[in-house]
């Protein structure tokens, strides 16, 4: 298992678009968004907070949703559409090995992209550490499964690689919308923030973990039920061929 693991990792970093979108650009887009002066004014928008550490919970959605709902979907129905599934079926390693392989890869990619917003976020501009650390890692956690079961959803019904990538496509662009990514979230209606906080991945838990107390219960259950459903569903639904 550590061997395909290990394959699948140098896989990922031979992808350079994925890997600087995915690892990269969420910092990237904090140090844009920090040298301008007005967004690292303390602002009553954000309870007194300045606009960079208001936006960092979105920032972690953001570098969630290009590895659950861009990377994985589409690698998957490749493999599948090329016959890789199918070899492996004729080997003692099970495919379903290759699919855990894929999220252990989206989990450790994650983490390195999380970590390097936190240690430049802090270093640079002084944002604050998570006040919940055990509610962030839950958060980011659940976050990072919802997302990648529902993309494994995605892989599972679409008929071909193409179709994969196009489907992912909407549900990627509903999840930036609703975590801030598109239009920052103060001035989105307060429906749509209250929905938002409770989609994967879970802006509103990752907020609360960051920037208050731990996060709500009820955000992290619906993370871990959608985890849950949707890659029930998917396992059931996958077609190896």
């Amino acid at each position: 298992m550590n061997k395909i693991i290990s394959i699948e990792w140098k896989l990922f970093l031979r992808e350079p678009a994925m890997v600087g979108f995915a690892v990269f650009f969420p910092t990237a887009l904090l140090l844009v968004l920090g040298a301008i002066p007005a967004l690292r004014t303390p602002d009553p928008k954000f309870g007194d907070l300045r606009f960079i550490d208001a936006y960092g919970p979105t920032l972690v959605v953001i570098a969630l949703a290009f590895l659950g709902l861009n990377r994985l979907p589409t690698t998957v129905a490749a493999y599948r559409e090329k016959g890789v599934l199918r070899r492996f079926s004729t080997t003692p390693v099970h495919p379903s090995r290759l699919l855990v392989a894929q999220l252990a890869v989206n989990l450790l990619a994650g983490a390195v992209s999380i970590g390097l917003l936190l240690v430049v976020g802090k270093a640079v501009y002084d944002v604050d550490l998570p006040r919940s650390p055990l509610g962030f890692l839950a958060a980011c956690l659940l976050g990072m499964l919802s997302l990648s079961a529902l993309g494994l959803l995605v892989a599972a019904w679409a008929p071909t690689a193409g179709a994969a990538g196009g489907w992912a496509t909407v549900v990627f662009m509903l999840v930036m919308f609703f975590g801030g990514a598109y239009l920052p979230r103060f001035l989105m209606p307060d429906l749509l923030v209250r929905v938002g906080e409770h989609l994967p991945p879970g802006v509103g838990a990752l907020q609360d973990a960051w920037l208050g107390t731990a996060p709500s219960a009820v955000h992290l259950g619906i993370l871990a039920a959608t985890a849950l459903v949707a890659g029930t569903v998917a396992a059931k639904s996958f077609r190896w061929e």
